[in-house]
């Protein structure tokens, strides 16, 4: 089995060797290809790499290419974990916004829309590029946004599944405030990526005990601190929200906290260059502590099961971005959502869900017309498509914050887009 990581200099990396090579028995991979095109970060987390493969054991090849078409060759599945622009787009894209009194932030609002127009364009053409030399292979994207880089490579009619880390970081939070091994933890997982709440949480799977009103009562308040929301909205609304839905329940204040200190793509720029100087070290054959705080926690097991669910046609369970197919009978068939799906050879079909509550399923429509508007600007361009998906989304939505932030935004990635 061979598999390609196309953004593979990222410092989140490591965190993805480790887990291949602790779940080695989960996806028995052979060979692995990282693609990036800055080659002095490859060398250093290829090395490293290699070096974590060989302390565990893993039998596996380890190569890396800034030649796209030569790394994926052959590949069964391909990872993407892009970020088009680097740290310096994405401080970008959490701090014009704030001029505005908008949150400032790189999958959400004005700073996601960037993302998305610089993003989609550069993943469709890779992976019309994958379907070429490989067309069965499968297209697994870690890409931010999420939502609308699946729907876009869903559209055109890739194989390809959305993966997020945020459902198996709260798996794995809520095993550990129950004392249970995270596989016996199933979760009622809605809506779309970064716009999720947890409905109920069973132990002993799908038909098992929910123990979430058990959680909330016991544990609600370390939830909600987690959260960075109130105690008392978590009990209110009688779900966990995403830490996401913070920049749509306390906006005003998210923006305040936003201006008073350095962007977190400034915090992140610095932990990478300690990371880069560290995966430099010849000694180092673990990842170190030190990428916890660089974000994208059980990103590696989520791409392992995910993986193997693909590849192995075993039909189980994950949480994924995909085709909507009548799961949420509000939206479109061909938006896409995040929720529990069935994962074989044939891609994931999401299972049955319960109706969603007025409350959630209002902020989905929503977004999900957003996320319809701004793939449509992603794919042709032009000033008036960008307006409108900045007006029709929840955390903009007026005329004279929508025409600046649409001024803002062409001048700060003009490079970036072919049309500008």
């Amino acid at each position: 089995m061979k598999l390609a990581v196309v953004g593979g200099g990222s410092t989140y990396t490591p965190e993805l060797i480790d887990g291949f090579a602790r779940l080695r028995d989960v996806l028995p991979l052979e060979e692995l290809v990282l693609v990036d095109p800055a080659a002095d970060r490859l060398e250093l987390v290829g090395g490293l790499a290699r070096r974590i493969f060989a302390k565990q054991g893993h039998p596996g090849t380890i190569s890396w290419t800034d030649d796209l078409d030569a790394g994926v060759d052959g590949a069964d599945a391909v990872l993407l974990q892009l970020r088009v622009g680097g740290q310096a787009a994405r401080n970008q894209d959490e701090t014009w916004p704030l001029e505005c009194g908008c949150v400032g932030q790189e999958t959400t609002g004005a700073g996601g829309l960037a993302k998305a127009l610089r993003t989609v364009p550069v993943v469709l053409d890779i992976a019309e590029r994958v379907r070429r030399r490989n067309p069965d292979a499968w297209i697994v994207d870690f890409t931010n946004p999420v939502g609308i880089v699946t729907r876009a490579l869903l559209t055109a009619g890739h194989r390809a599944v959305g993966l997020c880390n945020v459902a198996i970081g709260f798996q794995r939070k809520f095993a550990k405030l129950l004392g249970v091994d995270p596989g016996e933890v199933t979760l009622e997982h809605v809506g779309l990526n970064h716009l999720t709440w947890e409905r109920a949480v069973r132990v002993g799977g799908t038909d098992g005990e929910d123990v979430l009103p058990k959680l909330l009562a016991e544990h609600g308040e370390a939830i909600a601190e987690d959260l960075r929301m109130p105690r008392t909205l978590v009990s209110r609304l009688g779900v966990v929200p995403s830490y996401y839905l913070r920049y749509y329940y306390q906006h005003d204040a998210v923006v305040r906290e936003l201006r008073s200190k350095p962007s977190r793509a400034a915090e992140v720029a610095a932990i990478e260059r300690e990371l880069l100087e560290m995966y430099g070290d010849p000694a180092l054959d673990e990842k170190p502590e030190l990428l916890g705080r660089r974000g994208g926690a059980f990103y590696s097991e989520a791409a392992v099961d995910l993986t193997s669910s693909l590849l192995g046609d075993t039909g189980e369970v994950r949480i994924v971005n995909t085709f909507n197919e009548g799961t949420l009978p509000f939206l479109p068939d061909d938006a896409v959502i995040e929720v529990p799906a069935a994962v074989n050879a044939q891609g994931a079909k999401p299972l049955p869900a319960r109706p969603l509550e007025p409350l959630f399923a209002g902020l989905v429509a929503n977004v999900t017309a957003y996320e319809h508007l701004a793939l449509e600007a992603a794919l042709k361009g032009g000033r008036e498509r960008v307006f409108q998906a900045l007006l029709s989304h929840p955390l903009i939505g007026q005329i004279e914050y929508a025409e600046k932030l649409t001024d803002d935004l062409i001048a700060h990635n003009r490079e970036h887009l072919a049309w500008a």
